[in-house]
């Protein structure tokens, strides 16, 4: 069990770098869009290709952010049936939620890779004065599906574990819901 702990610390410390860097090129974003919307508007210049730029950072944010909602068990649910269960009934239904949602993002970063994979094989741009090298953004895009779908497969894994032992309240601390209490 020692090894399932290891693991779910290092998917912690790894997903709270990532929510710092998303951060980070988030208010770099910001910060840019308003440099460029000032110096249109007091005759400067455009910086150009702030729209697009802060397009490909809200899909880089949007993917792996998912990730680290995941682990701060911030996505929503719905909890009805759950919450009339005794802590076993609620490990099984924290696990198959959790395992529900791991099939659906291995299913979608499956359907990513073909996507990126087409613009890497065609050479595509952006059709903008940037002429971005598509597979640069659509590649942060399909790793952050990919790292969610590691991490979704990683916490499945460790709950499972849980379960079979019986350790019902690491379960819910894992992947149960979560609450504006919790630390």
């Amino acid at each position: 069990m020692h090894r399932m702990e290891t693991l779910e610390g290092a998917l912690r410390r790894a997903n709270r770098l990532v929510a710092l860097a998303l951060g980070l090129a988030l208010v770099g974003t910001v910060i840019f869009v308003l440099i460029d919307v000032i110096g249109r508007k007091t005759g400067w210049g455009s910086l150009g290709g702030s729209d697009e730029i802060s397009g490909y950072v809200m899909a880089a944010v949007a993917s792996w952010g998912l990730s680290c909602a995941l682990l701060d068990r911030a996505h929503v649910r719905i909890d009805l049936i759950r919450q009339r269960l005794n802590a076993a009934g609620q490990g099984l239904m924290d696990v198959f939620a959790m395992m529900v949602t791991n099939g659906v993002v291995l299913l979608i970063a499956w359907h990513c890779w073909p996507v990126l994979e087409k613009t890497i094989e065609r050479g595509s741009r952006a059709n903008t004065p940037l002429e971005t090298p598509l597979w640069i953004p659509q590649g942060i895009w399909f790793a952050g599906w990919a790292w969610f779908a590691l991490c979704a497969t990683a916490l499945s894994l460790i709950a499972i574990a849980y379960l079979a032992h019986g350790r019902h309240a690491d379960v819910t601390r894992v992947i149960g819901l979560g609450s504006e209490l919790d630390p």
